[in-house]
């Protein structure tokens, strides 16, 4: 029998938070009333365990429709990461997975619509919350399978600075200015919206740019031995890759780290048994997560995301064989 489901629906508890955006989740809907941890906390979604409903996939009959389609989000290594990485374990499974590139809003109004089987990736009990508002009957839940997701302002390792409220006095040091990413990213209007009025920095600027420019910045002031801040967030490569650390929040203002959950139209786990059950079985650490993006990013360029999961499959095969088995985490 299939695993008991999570909560389908946000509608409601969606409605009472206040968004804090992320830069998995660019909107321009505004959700109102109550204020940010009370109405997560009130969401069906704030207390999701990634090991809830696991269970052995493999002794489940294939599903009748073996052809399907999973949604991801442009630029963004989360969704894809876990976009290829199903598509790697149901095709060992005899399955045909295409993986379909969306900005942000055109892939939740796909998954809702049925024109994609399921989306990768939603962050909640926030950040998603106005796309769960709008869309919440027509969606259900596969569960939740990364559970540290969260906005940062980081640092060159060797700034001065070790909290975001040091940058008030610290602009000289930094140039006054906060490097971004894409315009329409929730983590710039979280930034703008709550960081800087929390933390005195109106005086910065906040520059808009794009993710790879922003590591462009990143790479480029730490060659120079210069000091640089710059929007980033977890799970991210760059963390890895090179050498800067997060900024305490000691004012919270980016809010608790959330979680990502897998969303498919209402109704395909009874069209999709085993593939559903599949989805539910995903559990993925940061560790895990900061290898695999390393590999898409540094070694196949962003550009072969399957090439990147088959070289991550080769050195943890026992990792799908555990996500089939419902034994991950």
């Amino acid at each position: 029998m299939h695993a008991t489901r999570r909560p389908r629906g946000i509608a409601g508890a969606a409605g009472a938070a206040v968004l804090l955006l992320s830069a998995c989740g660019a909107t321009d809907a505004d959700v109102e009333g109550g204020d940010s941890a009370a109405g997560a906390a009130d969401s069906p979604y704030a207390d999701c365990v990634v090991t809830d409903g696991l269970a052995d996939a493999t002794e489940m009959e294939t599903d009748d429709t073996t052809e399907l389609t999973v949604a991801a989000f442009n630029g963004w290594d989360d969704t894809q990461g876990a976009a290829y990485m199903a598509k790697h374990v149901l095709e060992q499974m005899g399955y045909s997975v295409t993986v379909e590139s969306f900005e942000a809003a055109p892939g939740f109004t796909a998954a809702a619509n049925g024109d994609v089987d399921w989306l990768a990736s939603s962050m909640l009990p926030r950040t998603h919350a106005d796309y769960l508002e709008q869309y919440g009957d027509d969606y259900e839940s596969l569960g939740c399978w990364y559970e540290d997701a969260r906005n940062a302002i980081a640092v060159n390792a060797d700034s001065p600075a070790q909290s975001i409220e040091d940058l008030a006095e610290m602009g000289d040091e930094h140039g006054n200015r906060i490097v971004g990413i894409e315009a329409g990213a929730g983590l710039m209007r979280a930034t703008e919206e709550s960081v800087i009025p929390t933390y005195g920095l109106e005086e910065w600027d906040l520059v808009e740019s794009s993710t790879p420019a922003m590591l462009a910045e990143v790479d480029s002031a730490m060659s120079a031995g210069e000091n640089v801040a710059v929007t980033m967030w977890y799970p991210h490569w760059a963390w890895n890759v090179y050498d800067i650390r997060e900024l305490e929040d000691p004012e919270g203002a980016f809010g608790e780290p959330e979680q990502f959950f897998t969303f498919a139209q209402e109704g395909f786990s009874d069209e999709h048994p085993q593939v559903a059950q599949v989805l539910e079985n995903f559990v993925f650490t940061e560790q895990d997560f900061a290898d695999l993006q390393e590999l898409m990013s540094q070694e196949h360029g962003g550009e072969d995301h399957a090439s990147a999961v088959e070289d991550w499959a080769e050195d943890n095969p026992e990792f799908f064989a555990d996500w089939q088995t419902g034994q991950l985490g």
